[in-house]
């Protein structure tokens, strides 16, 4: 069986290609100038390809002869002036994945959304799979681009492939391998004094990776499926990173007002130490108390999470 992943080379790419090499030949997509670092374990097993998700005459000559796709490449950014891009990758990257796996015959898709497809909005507080997408001021343009890119490979089965969506929650995953995990413990490590009020949805990246394998072994096409231990507060979720680190978590909440003025003056990395993530309007969101319901997924399949503590031990190399 023959498995090419877009997205190989980051974070959720490279722990789906350890799951996947289990059952088949992995061929891996990626361009000249990406890293296969995260990958050097397992990278003498794996079939290269050269191109790019926007590049359709590329994803041609990588796609011949796969048996299935799993699409995990994609932008993330939370700021406005991405958005053109991130509209590109997420939306029409995604548009030609489909388009080229119609015209060369192959049936099945793996793709990797993220929660933010589902949208949101203040007065939603709980969000299953069914949930249907509104216009709102609380979705991000990479919601926007994700919730765009899932319907082209809705388009996609209704001309004749099989999917399986996943979405999946805050992905944490070792310190030492991404950018964004690394800010999220480098700001209670640190000592910062700041948390949002509202909640945050997340996973140990290991799980989500084998909750996704499994549910393609058990054939579940034409679905999808949150990926997400559960939703804390920002305060509890702080608490336990903290205690793991030997570190005092954060003890004042923001309000509205601090926000506001954050940004204003340009701060928001001083109240929550993600400049690269946030901005008001995500800001904004992170005060909001939501749950992404991991119920479909849990009775489906008795998976078993790593608790928290658990995997900050892992992340922060405590274990």
């Amino acid at each position: 069986m023959r498995i090419l992943i877009t997205g190989i080379t980051g974070l959720f790419g490279s722990y789906l290609a350890r799951e996947f090499c289990a059952i088949g030949e992995i061929h891996g997509l990626k361009r000249p100038s990406s890293s296969t670092k995260i990958l050097e374990d397992i990278e003498e097993q794996i079939t290269w390809h050269e191109g790019d998700i926007n590049d359709y005459q590329s994803l041609q000559r990588a796609f011949k002869g796969m048996d299935l796709i799993i699409h995990a490449a994609g932008l993330v950014s939370f700021s406005k002036k991405d958005k053109n891009q991130l509209l590109k990758v997420n939306y029409e990257g995604t548009t030609n994945v489909v388009n080229v796996m119609l015209a060369l015959g192959i049936k099945r898709l793996v793709h990797i959304s993220s929660v933010a497809a589902l949208g949101r909005t203040p007065d939603q507080q709980t969000v299953n799979e069914n949930h249907k997408w509104v216009d709102s001021p609380w979705n991000t343009p990479y919601a926007i681009s994700k919730y765009l890119g899932e319907l082209e490979v809705w388009r996609g089965v209704q001309e004749g492939l099989e999917a399986l969506v996943v979405n999946p929650a805050v992905l944490l995953a070792r310190e030492s391998e991404t950018r964004s995990s690394a800010e999220i413990y480098r700001y209670v490590a640190e000592g910062n004094r700041f948390y949002p009020k509202g909640d945050i949805n997340f996973i140990d990246i290991r799980d989500a990776a084998s909750i996704t394998y499994q549910l393609y072994r058990d054939n579940q096409w034409e679905e999808r499926f949150i990926l997400s231990k559960g939703s804390l507060s920002f305060q509890a979720f702080f608490t336990t990173m903290a205690e793991t680190m030997d570190r005092q978590p954060p003890k004042i909440a923001v309000n509205n007002f601090m926000i506001t003025l954050a940004t204003t003056w340009g701060q928001i990395k001083q109240l929550f130490g993600l400049k690269p993530l946030l901005n008001k309007q995500t800001a904004m969101v992170a005060q909001l108390p939501i749950t992404f319901d991991n119920q479909k997924v849990n009775k489906l399949t008795g998976y078993q999470y790593r608790s928290l503590k658990e995997t900050f031990q892992w992340a922060v190399n405590k274990k």
